[in-house]
């Protein structure tokens, strides 16, 4: 005969070993539903706003611009990387490089950002971390290449090519970065102008939420 004692603890056990698995998707950060839209993205993600802010604020690059930047990046997928290369154009092989996260920053860039702006605990899959990274480079391309804060192509153009590269104007050669570089423009422009239709809510509900 079963002991019905030991049965149940047994039954709740195994029923939280198939729960977990469930428990855990449900907590992974996840992209915006509508990546499209600034408006959208913050109020569906709490606190991205007051991160985004943080970031102008401190290093003088306007949210738009540093949104842009992740939407092209990585489309807001925290644990992003680059697709491997392909060996004999079938089987799997490395990666072209270890970027990662929100800003497809690459390791050593990051740890130049970490010692840089004192923030030795920041992680490439945090949003808050990621966009102060991008005010943080965006901010030593304007000292560095000497670039607008509002100049959304050029700022592109020096964080892909670094500021070195930028400044020896090899972009030139890669006409299809140019025309990314134009793309994260337009999608600068287009977040700027949503931004500006909703940012009074959104500073209303940032308010609201630093009291609490």
């Amino acid at each position: 005969m079963l002991n019905k004692n030991n049965t149940l603890p047994r039954a709740r056990q195994r029923l939280g070993l198939l729960l977990l698995p469930l428990l855990s998707a449900g907590c992974a950060t996840t992209p915006p539903n509508n990546t499209e839209d600034i408006c959208s993205i913050f109020r569906e993600k709490d606190g991205w706003y007051a991160d985004a802010k943080d970031a102008e604020e401190k290093w003088g690059s306007p949210v738009a611009t540093m949104m842009a930047f992740l939407h092209q990046e990585s489309r807001f997928v925290h644990d992003a990387r680059p697709p491997r290369t392909r060996i004999l154009w079938i089987f799997p092989g490395p990666r072209p490089s270890d970027a990662f996260g929100y800003s497809q920053a690459l390791g050593t860039t990051w740890r130049t950002y970490q010692r840089s702006s004192f923030n030795y605990g920041a992680d490439r899959d945090d949003f808050a971390d990621a966009i102060d990274f991008v005010g943080w480079y965006n901010n030593n391309s304007q000292a560095q290449c000497r670039i607008r804060p509002d100049d959304t192509y050029h700022l592109y153009l020096a964080y892909h090519e670094g500021h070195g590269g930028f400044n020896r104007r090899s972009f030139n050669r890669k006409p299809w970065l140019k025309n990314v570089a134009k793309k994260v423009s337009a999608q600068a422009r287009t977040y700027q102008r949503q931004l500006n239709s909703c940012e009074k809510s959104l500073q209303r509900r940032k308010k609201f939420l630093g009291i609490f």
